[in-house]
This record gives structure tokens, sequence and C-alpha cells, in this order.
């Protein structure tokens, strides 16, 4: 069994705040907090994995 490993940065005492902080969130503060993160211009939806290489080539081409 492999052990979990965190992001650089990080040690076990931020991983505890930060899922506190998501345990603990009422419904209505994780909802502004999504929208808060998404810009007007954007949308945020489900997708099929294996679609997201083809997406995110898509807004490649976009953005160039």
């Amino acid at each position: 069994m492999s052990e979990n490993k965190l992001p650089e940065g990080w040690d076990d005492d931020r991983l505890e705040r930060v899922l506190a902080h998501y345990e603990g969130q009422l419904e209505e503060e994780a909802l502004l907090e999504d929208e808060a993160g998404v810009r007007p211009s954007e949308t945020v939806m489900s997708v099929p994995r294996d679609l997201v290489p083809i997406i995110r080539e898509l807004i490649a081409k976009r953005k160039r």
C-alpha cells in the first residue's frame, strides 16, 4: 500500500486546517466560495474524464 504524499510546502497541520475548514462549512458558504472562484465570463461543468484532454486543447487553441 502506498503512502499518500502532500503537495510541496504542505504538512499534516495545514492539511488538518483545510479539512476542518471544508468539513465545517455550511452549504451556503460553500456555494458562495465556489461562485467567487468563477469569473462572470466562465462556467463550471462536469465532463467525462476522457474528454478533458480534448477540452484543454480547445481552450489552449482559443487563447492563442
